[in-house]
């Protein structure tokens, strides 16, 4: 049986290589694999996390919805719960942008405690990234936009992690945005 940190390793090792020719849209067009790595790290460094299905998960997040990945694959190779939890924080490409963002406001609160941490952690990630620089491409009211639709989703996740929580309070009242 692996041991906790191989665990963590094999989920780094699969998304680094799943994700290995994407880049995230910022100035400098950093490794795509900087940000799941990034959730990672805010959950087990800030949070105080260190369930590994949830690092795992935390790694892997965007591998179904960016990639050639299957949820199959994720079950296969990390097992039922993760592939669980990867799939609850997954949108659905089918759908327009649009319903997919409405849908995460939804269902934020449906989730499980599991899935919730991911969403705090990610949503912690690419504010803060926001707040870093602008995107190519975006524009302030993009950016202001995203913003105020990620503290809709924030408010579904009340309860979950009192620090993820508290920093994502202050990045919204920095911009005046206020949750539930």
């Amino acid at each position: 049986m692996a041991s906790d940190v191989q665990r963590i390793l094999d989920a780094a090792d699969f998304a680094a290589r799943k994700h290995k020719n994407q880049r995230r849209k910022d100035p400098e067009k950093t490794p795509y694999i900087n940000h799941p790595l990034g959730v990672s790290r805010i959950l087990s460094h800030e949070a105080a996390i260190t369930d590994v299905v949830v690092l795992q998960a935390a790694l892997l997040h965007d591998t179904v919805e960016d990639t050639n990945t299957t949820l199959a694959e994720i079950e296969a190779r990390f097992g039922e719960k993760v592939r669980s939890v990867v799939a609850e924080v997954t949108d659905d490409k089918s759908l327009s942008k649009a319903a997919r963002k409405e849908l995460q406001i939804q269902h934020a609160a449906h989730c499980s405690h599991e899935a919730k941490l991911v969403k705090l952690a990610d949503k912690l990630y690419n504010l803060r990234d926001l707040k870093r620089c602008t995107p190519e491409g975006w524009t302030e009211k993009r950016v202001e936009e995203y913003f105020i639709w990620a503290s809709k989703v924030v408010a579904g996740l009340q309860g979950t992690n009192q620090t993820l929580e508290n920093s994502l309070a202050v990045l919204f009242k920095e911009r005046n945005i206020f949750t539930q």
